[in-house]
């Protein structure tokens, strides 16, 4: 059981466990996620850390298809610039190993904003905290959760 499921568990929240078998050499895990376990891709999101140019690691979540555009979130979090955040930085922040980072159960919570499209399905799918592993829930229940901004990244 990952932080990310305890965490859920504990805030009694309504999702789905989704498990496939990870393959090591999958070029993006989203996808890879999409494919194994038969669901559209614009319903998985990927969970991305980033840090500003003020050294403040801050959490993007947007689909799995697309990319965080940068200048939309550091208009966002009011900067003037993001990068990604270094591996390094990523794990000791979060707890999460790159490809299996979850936005919930974090080690430190972090600001974050997710993707408005979230808005447009039913459930999302997001990373449970382990590669190979999803949960899928209401992104209005997860926004809450993670006292996330929705807003236009992509």
């Amino acid at each position: 059981m990952t932080p990310a499921i305890v965490y859920l568990k504990k805030q009694k929240v309504t999702f789905d466990i989704h498990q496939y078998q990870h393959e090591v050499d999958a070029q993006s895990f989203g996808l890879e996620a999409a494919q194994k376990l038969g669901v559209d891709q614009a319903k998985i999101y990927k969970t991305i850390v980033l840090e500003t140019d003020q050294q403040n690691l801050v959490v993007a979540i947007v689909p799995v298809k697309n990319q965080v555009n940068l200048k939309k979130l550091a208009k966002v979090c009011k900067v003037k610039k993001v990068i990604m955040a270094d591996k390094a930085k990523v794990q000791a922040s979060t707890g999460y190993i790159l490809g299996g980072v979850s936005p919930l159960g974090q080690k430190k919570r972090l600001a974050t904003y997710m993707n408005e499209s979230a808005l447009e399905h039913q459930q999302i799918y997001i990373s449970a905290g382990r590669r190979g592993l999803e949960v899928s829930l209401a992104a209005s229940d997860l926004a809450q959760l993670l006292q996330a901004s929705f807003c236009d990244l992509v």
